[in-house]
């Protein structure tokens, strides 16, 4: 298992972040219980999260399977197990199995599971291939891979355009794939699910356009500014140029004219046809 796995974490696993993700799950929320639905995941299902960060879809799984059901969830952090597990106590959810364990070097820790849930993990493992192999030797066959995973992140623009904010999504993209990650990996995934005996059922592009006056706005702008203290600590940028970049997001919040669309996200529920990657 990755020895301190925290520090790999691009924004880290503190309480800010936390709070964040939290502010994250509950604006993708209706769009995964959606989603969800029509996966065919119901009361007695067996699930697989696998990325399960602090554990927010971890409850939404838990409350829909029931405890006829069963949900695995599955991640590196620590913290975030911890996190997960005390919200998983507090609401008595004795059917979640929570396992601290590295995606990229530890088994999977399941099998027979009749689906798996991957929010914004291949984008950020080292093997997002070996990432579909394991899933699919865990889903059990006519069981589904329900994926959201950024497919054009460069769609996150503001109108009217403001050039800082543009550059800022570019440098974002560059240290992610300095960092061996993929920011639009979801342009792969359909190859890699085939190769692995998946047959895409469905895709959907997942996309916002808000207001400042939409609760969604604080979401990307909250990850605005915790990036661009990261970047600062990482040399990609000085202080000077993300005080820019703060103000200009600051003035964009407070013209009301001022629309933001979000880097657009590729919804796939894809079902297991065979034995491959088994």
């Amino acid at each position: 298992m990755t020895q301190n796995p925290e520090r790999d974490y691009v924004l880290g696993t503190n309480d800010e972040e936390i709070q964040r993700l939290g502010l994250q799950h509950r604006v993708w929320r209706p769009t995964m219980l959606a989603c969800w639905q029509r996966a065919g995941i119901t009361v007695g299902s067996r699930v697989l999260d696998v990325g399960a960060g602090p554990g927010y879809a971890t409850l939404d799984l838990a409350g829909i399977v029931g405890p006829t059901g069963q949900v695995i969830a599955v991640e590196r952090s620590s913290r975030f197990v911890q996190a997960a597990r005390a919200a998983c106590q507090a609401r008595g959810y004795d059917h979640v199995q929570l396992i601290e364990a590295d995606l990229m070097s530890d088994a999977m820790p399941a099998q027979q599971m009749d689906a798996v849930w991957c929010r914004w993990v291949a984008s950020f493992v080292s093997s997002p291939a070996t990432l579909v192999t394991r899933i699919a030797a865990a889903v059990r066959p006519g069981g589904v891979a329900v994926f959201h995973e950024y497919v054009d992140y460069a769609t996150w623009r503001l109108a009217p355009r403001r050039a800082a904010v543009e550059d800022f999504v570019q440098h974002v993209m560059e240290s992610w794939r300095a960092s061996g990650g993929e920011p639009d990996i979801a342009l792969q995934l359909p190859q890699m699910l085939a190769d692995s005996g998946f047959t895409v059922r469905s895709t959907t592009p997942r996309v916002f356009c808000v207001s400042p006056r939409d609760h969604i706005w604080h979401w990307p702008a909250s990850f605005i500014s915790l990036n661009l203290k990261r970047l600062v600590e990482l040399g990609r940028v000085d202080a000077q140029w993300a005080l820019a970049v703060e103000r200009e997001v600051a003035a964009a919040a407070a013209a009301p004219e001022t629309l933001m669309v979000t880097p657009m996200v590729l919804e796939i529920i894809a079902e297991r046809s065979g034995i491959r990657g088994a």
